[in-house]
């Protein structure tokens, strides 16, 4: 991964860096692998988040048609 420094503006660059990482998922991914996680609390998480992102889409759509 690569971001540009320009002009000497390492603060901007260090602010695109970030947002690259966030966009990746890199910085939850640390968080997930700080401890173990049990196969079994991996599918629950994992189908929680299903569950949430299924919900989130649907709000979407029946905001989108005007409900």
């Amino acid at each position: 991964m690569q971001v540009v420094v320009r002009d000497n503006n390492v603060d901007q660059a260090l602010k695109a860096l970030k947002k690259k990482l966030q966009r990746e998922g890199v910085f939850r991914e640390m968080k997930l692998r700080r401890h173990y996680e049990k196969p079994s609390e991996r599918r629950a998480r994992e189908a929680a988040e299903a569950v949430r992102r299924a919900r989130k889409m649907e709000r979407k759509r029946l905001e989108r048609e005007g409900f």
